[in-house]
């Protein structure tokens, strides 16, 4: 007779009660049935709450992949960010990548007016949505290179700063006070805190550090559509929504050295730049919740 240590019988390498042994098989199965009914449970009601989409097993696979690609673009531009370089160039290149990918550019004739370009290039007092021109890049600059790609219908954003040679103190402290911002603020991901928390984190260090967070712009949810719900505010706030497992978003804080109120170029209605043009600084990842925590989805290098 078979013993539950013994290799199985159907050949897999595994010990029997691993396998096919039928006590521990049946107790595996009634297990996983209830998790996927409680899990088809919890992604009605959020999406009928919250317009929330809890992905998948299969769509996050899909939303991973869009992230890695996107994460390996941004570091090929930041790569390509010198002094010297416009940011049109830097464009061109991340539709070259992005083509040879088989992907396609998310920001490339999104919204109202259509965005021109492929990628969101925002230097020094510029918070975000700059539009890369023929502007050369140069010594003391800050840039903000903001990608996004498409990937088999699976959306995947991300943001890093570049410093080109050595900034001002003020610029400096800008560009490690909204990393760090980020960084804490995916620290404390888990299932059960409510958004609420993301945004606290991030403005009691600002505030420490004497930056503002500008509250006019948010991290969003996104994977199966760019901009989903939620938003996820970077300021101090109230949203109650507690995180829960299948949930994907970005988080984005963007942190000035002056005030935070941006203004909006009235003549592309796209580029938002400080009030007091003073410098502004913003990097992005990707995450998901999972079931005991979070994962960075677009692990880009600093």
């Amino acid at each position: 007779m078979i013993g539950r240590n013994d290799p199985c019988w159907c050949g897999s390498g595994q010990k029997w009660k691993k396998c096919h042994f039928p006590v521990e098989s049946g107790k595996k199965a009634v297990k996983d049935a209830k998790a996927d009914a409680k899990g088809q449970e919890l992604r009605a009601l959020y999406f009928k709450k919250y317009q929330i989409l809890l992905k998948t097993e299969e769509q996050i696979d899909g939303i991973r992949a869009a992230c890695h690609l996107s994460s390996k673009i941004l570091d090929a531009l930041c790569e390509k960010a010198k002094a010297g370089v416009t940011t049109l160039e830097l464009d061109a290149l991340s539709r070259r990548l992005t083509n040879e990918a088989g992907a396609t550019a998310a920001s490339l004739g999104y919204g109202d007016p259509p965005f021109p370009k492929s990628i969101c290039t925002s230097l020094n007092e510029v918070i975000c949505h700059g539009i890369p021109n023929e502007t050369p890049l140069k010594e003391g600059d800050i840039v903000n290179i903001d990608y996004a790609c498409i990937l088999n219908g699976y959306f995947g954003d991300c943001s890093r700063m570049v410093c080109i040679g050595t900034p001002s103190p003020e610029k400096q402290r800008v560009v490690d006070v909204s990393h760090e911002c980020l960084m804490r603020s995916i620290a404390i991901l888990k299932p059960g805190i409510p958004i609420s928390k993301i945004g606290s984190a991030i403005e009691d260090y600002a505030a420490a550090h004497d930056c503002s967070v500008v509250n006019q712009f948010v991290g969003h949810g996104v994977g199966i559509q760019y901009h989903e719900a939620p938003q996820i505010p970077h300021h101090r706030n109230s949203l109650g929504i507690l995180l829960v497992p299948g949930m994907t978003f970005t988080i984005e804080p963007m942190i000035n050295a002056g005030v935070r109120e941006a203004v909006i170029d009235r003549h592309d209605q796209w580029t938002a730049r400080t009030r007091d043009g003073k410098p502004s600084a913003q990097w992005e990842h990707t995450v998901l919740i999972t079931d005991d925590g979070y994962e960075i989805l677009t692990p880009w290098k600093r």
